[in-house]
């Protein structure tokens, strides 16, 4: 068929299902619908019928369909995974309870599991008769037999659909957990099987059991959706190639995420990470906060010099989950938070969400308790005409009465409450900010904040002058540039594997085998990827301490037997992290890595070439309340599509487009620069 090529990208959110097609590389359509709580793949097809009708294709054109989901992540935190069964060493089986024995919070009366448990319950747990030693030595071979009553007893007894493997020292050798998936195979098929050599083939003990457990959890809900995504695409006549966004910033196929479904747990923030790189590269910014509000949350996360800050003992409802991952700081502030008033008379905002269902009052969908969106719409920030490009229409009456009631409350005036609503959010984004800049050592100052998601344009504004951050950055489609991310992201495979030596023991000549052997596993899933080899490029690294510390750092190396580089570099970053380092101690190196990374063509976008002067992007004034004037004033609205490249917008201002509305506060100024992204600063002072 002739006709354009075109990619797809698609992102569930809380509130709405993004979605961008591009076209020949460099236009891009966008649209937005909302959210399908009860059948995802459904809205996910609405959408790719939308943005279908939108660009004029037909679904044979579509070359690439990717895609970022929070089934998995929205299963561990609504707890409603598979039955989920643990088989550990005989004597090892309550590691997932008793874990590292700290308590988070400390001076919390009430006892509260600090680990997992809910994964796997006691009965749900089994030892199994077999042991491999330090060395990968096989000390008790694998009861084959026992495996077996263990294993229908827990299927028969306890119905579990899911089995999470975990023996000692399988990261040395998983001969033993290998020939646990071969029996279980021929003798419970029904069950799906996690292995922790597969999944977290490095040492300790309770983060191994827990990455694994929740990768089991899982695997049933994120195989049986991924499915019914390809068949449900299929029944569209898409059949393009599909990926899906993984936690560490890189796409790999359908059917290797099935194999580790683990990995998808923070596929969505990534994505938005990896467009606001792209965003902030087109206006040569490469020190970036990025900051994704949409309906349900708000997504922080820090990129230096245009690499996004990978964390690898992320954490997921405060339990660790030791895989690679976009170091991404979520808060519960989103355009469907929900304001409160406590026994005290005091305000609140969030964590509860309206959702996409009720979702805000002035959705019309039943929603009565004001919110965030409610607020802006009081605050005449939106335009109840063209919310989502005018493919949602809402009602600011209903939003004026859910506000009036609560400011009643409180004796206020509805502006007042709005204006007070905003602060408190704009304040918790802004700690958040602080949390993955100041904390972590580095300055605020020295980066852009990159505004992104349906409503972050509109409080980045009050953000970034409470930090001193000098710029803020508006890229071209902010509310859906999670979904965009998609389509500039690279595909991407992780190997890594426990490597336990000193660096003057003669098992130090071992490491560049290693290395190869995980090289050839990269590779081998590229290809699998479809990935074509000479796109590929490599990086490796290791996991280096110093003997007697608990921890390590990562270096990066530049070769399989790169020993005495990797150690100049561990002294360096511990030096630079920590502030002190000592190059005559001995080292010793844990874990090996190699990464495989193949890289997209840039889509080269064409934006609109804007009108003539400032004024004929002007489309209407209309009343927006500030809290720093403390009254309504008329402010020019203007058409974003439209805006002149570097013609300056003094705020107060409202600059509206398809999919999101910026707000140029008092003492600000934007201008669209050549790349097409605004950029928005404050005067000193301001």
């Amino acid at each position: 068929m002739t006709g354009p090529v075109i990619d797809v990208a698609v992102d569930i959110g809380g509130t709405f299902t993004d979605i961008v097609a591009l076209t020949d590389g460099h236009t891009l359509h966008v649209a937005k619908v909302p959210t399908t709580a009860g059948n995802l793949v459904a809205g996910v097809c609405e959408a790719a019928e939308r943005i279908l009708e939108r660009c004029g294709g037909k679904p044979a054109q579509v070359r690439r369909f990717v895609h970022s989901t929070t089934v998995a992540t929205n299963a561990i935190l609504e707890r409603k995974g598979a039955i989920t069964g643990v088989l550990m060493t005989d004597g090892f089986q309550d590691a997932l309870e008793i874990g590292r024995q700290r308590r988070q919070d400390m001076y919390n009366v009430d006892l509260v599991a600090q680990t997992p448990v809910f994964l796997a319950p006691r009965r749900l747990r089994a030892g199994i008769r077999e042991r491999i030693g330090n060395k990968g030595q096989i000390i008790e071979p694998l009861d084959e037999a026992q495996l077996l009553e263990q294993a229908r007893h827990l299927r028969e007894s306890h119905g579990v659909q899911a089995l999470a493997v975990c023996y000692l020292f399988s990261f040395v050798n998983p001969v033993h957990e290998q020939r646990t998936r071969e029996l279980l195979a021929q003798h419970q098929p029904e069950i799906m099987v996690s292995l922790s050599s597969d999944v977290d083939p490095v040492f300790r003990e309770y983060e191994r059991v827990v990455c694994t457990a929740f990768d089991a959890y899982v695997r049933p809900r994120v195989s049986v959706y991924l499915g019914e995504l390809k068949a449900g695409l299929a029944d569209m006549g898409l059949e393009p190639r599909l990926q899906v966004m993984q936690s560490r910033g890189g796409l790999t196929a359908l059917d290797s995420a099935r194999e580790r479904p683990v990995t998808m747990l923070l596929s969505g923030p990534s994505a938005g990470v990896l467009g606001g790189r792209f965003s902030g590269e087109l206006s040569r910014l490469r020190n970036l906060i990025t900051l994704d509000m949409g309906g349900t949350s708000c997504d922080v996360a820090l990129i230096r010099e245009g690499k996004p800050i990978l964390s690898r003992d992320g954490r997921i409802d405060t339990f660790p989950l030791r895989i690679s991952m976009v170091d991404v700081n979520t808060v519960g502030a989103g355009g469907g938070s929900i304001a409160w008033v406590d026994t005290a008379g005091g305000l609140h905002v969030g964590p509860e969400s309206a959702g996409a269902t009720p979702g805000p009052a002035c959705y019309g969908r039943g929603g009565t308790e004001p919110t965030v969106t409610d607020a802006s719409v009081v605050l005449g920030y939106l335009n109840p005409k063209y919310f989502a490009g005018g493919d949602m229409t809402i009602d600011p009456a209903a939003a004026q009465d859910a506000v009036a009631k609560m400011a009643k409350r409180l004796e206020l005036a509805p502006p007042a409450l709005a204006a007070g609503i905003h602060r408190i959010v704009n304040d918790r984004m802004a700690d958040e900010v602080r949390l993955v800049s100041v904390r972590k050592g580095y300055d605020p100052r020295q980066f852009a904040l990159v505004c992104l998601g349906g409503a972050g344009p509109v409080h980045g504004g009050r953000i970034a002058p409470r930090l001193s951050i000098p710029s803020m950055l508006v890229p071209a489609t902010p509310g859906v540039l999670a979904a965009f991310g998609l389509l500039v992201s690279p595909a991407e495979q992780e190997q890594v594997r426990a490597f336990g030596a000193r660096s003057d023991e003669a098992r130090m000549g071992d490491m560049a085998g290693l290395f190869a052997e995980l090289n050839a596993a990269g590779l081998a899933r590229m290809e699998q990827d479809g990935v074509p080899a000479a796109d590929i490029r490599t990086t490796r690294s290791a996991d280096v301490r110093y003997v007697g510390q608990s921890y390590e750092l990562e270096v990066e190396l530049a070769s399989d037997n790169d020993v005495a580089g990797a150690m100049a570099a561990f002294h360096a970053t511990h030096q630079r992290i920590y502030g002190h380092s000592d190059p005559a101690q001995q080292v010793e190196f844990v874990n090996l890595r190699v990464v495989h990374r193949a890289a997209h063509a840039m889509p080269q976008l064409r934006g609109e070439a804007g009108r003539d002067n400032l004024a004929q992007a002007l489309k209407e004034t209309r009343p927006a309340y500030f809290d720093d004037l403390g009254r309504y004033t008329d402010t020019p609205i203007y058409d974003r599509p439209a805006l002149p490249p570097e013609e300056p917008i003094i705020g107060p201002a409202i600059i509206e487009q398809r999919d999101t509305t910026t707000v140029v506060y008092p003492a600000q100024t934007a201008r669209r620069d050549t790349a097409g992204n605004l950029l928005v600063t404050t005067t000193e002072g301001g």
